[in-house]
């Protein structure tokens, strides 16, 4: 009769060995699963909370039974190949600038810095999720800012005197030399083109590169009856509405887009309706003028008009494309973006 061999103790432990580092490494796991759960609550473009999740799932802790023929190899942190959608986390921030604490938002690595500018209302939460998400983190240092009295750059509450796109582009400016980018270039959406187009003329030694979409260097008669047609907040599309009213409340996000009617409208009443058109010719960066022509909100002679008086400057027309062209053809104003940043 054969004798019943006795187990390795050398083998028991070693196993037991890595069941521990199993043990200690899920554990490591779980603890940033929490901390992100917290901080990206929502299963969305910012939660990478679903890609920990599967990385856990790698650690599982072997039967501690001696079992020789196994081989037991923990699936590595670091993972290979092309960086993870995740790889690079966004950040948070406020930092004061010309007397008010603006926040913004910050993710990449790269060495070419780009701002991103947001519209009305807007701020970077708000308007440029699929940008901050998913932009070449490797190429580029991605910074969206709220304007003084959007997002949570609040106090102070937002005005808007004759010179606010003047205000806002100083701001903007300052806000990347605080954060000590020497030169960048700008991503302006709306509001935020007019912002980009008066900050590139006023500030050249600083500015890369620009790209615009949704803006106006003018307001006509029919831009003021289409402003008007969005004063009543009450009648915007609950998907649009929605996401502000979380952020302002309703009394505030009211008070403020009426505010804005008012203070935009008033261009109007210029001979010409200017806003920035004699800078236009002062603009020296290569320049790309994007334009959905379906956009309800800003006439394609806006964009034709801004192409025109910008040398150079390059003009894409997206025929389904609507005002929020970046948001609903993310991949595509992605790839076009950065081929010309790049």
């Amino acid at each position: 009769m054969r004798s019943k061999k006795a187990p390795d103790p050398n083998i028991a432990i070693g196993l037991n060995r890595q069941s521990t580092e199993l043990l200690m490494l899920r554990a490591e796991l779980e603890l940033q699963l929490t901390t992100w759960s917290l901080v990206f609550p929502r299963a969305g473009i910012f939660s990478p909370c679903r890609h920990l999740r599967q990385r856990m799932e790698a650690f599982t802790v072997p039967d501690s039974r001696p079992q020789p023929a196994v081989q037991l190899t923990p699936c590595p942190l670091t993972p290979r190949g092309p960086a993870a959608p995740y790889g690079t986390s966004i950040t948070s921030a406020k930092i004061q600038v010309n007397g008010v604490h603006l926040h913004y938002q910050q993710t990449g690595e790269g060495s070419h810095a780009v701002l991103l500018l947001p519209g009305m209302l807007g701020s970077g939460q708000t308007d440029f999720g699929p940008q901050l998400k998913s932009m070449n983190k490797q190429l580029f240092t991605i910074v969206a800012w709220d304007p003084r009295g959007y997002g949570k750059s609040i106090p102070p509450s937002r005005d808007f005197p004759p010179d606010f796109f003047e205000r806002d582009a100083k701001d903007a400016v300052d806000l990347m030399q605080a954060l000590k980018f020497k030169k960048f270039s700008l991503l302006g959406w709306s509001d935020g083109g007019i912002t980009a187009l008066i900050a590139a003329a006023k500030y050249p030694t600083l500015i890369h590169k620009l790209v615009v979409w949704g803006a106006n260097a003018s307001v006509t008669q029919e831009d003021v009856r289409i402003y008007n047609g969005i004063r009543d907040v009450s009648k915007w599309s609950e998907k649009v509405k929605k996401p502000l009213e979380e952020m302002y409340g309703h009394k505030y996000f009211a008070k403020t887009c009426e505010a804005w009617v008012d203070g935009i409208s008033r261009f109007a009443e210029k001979s010409d309706g200017n806003i920035c058109q004699q800078l236009l010719p002062d603009i020296k960066c290569p320049t790309f003028i994007i334009h959905g022509e379906k956009d309800p909100l800003v006439p394609q002679a806006h964009a034709e008009y801004i192409h025109k008086h910008i040398k150079g400057s390059r003009l894409l027309l997206m025929p389904e494309g609507k005002h929020n062209l970046h948001l609903r053809f993310a991949e595509d104003f992605n790839r076009q973006v950065e081929d010309f940043l790049h």
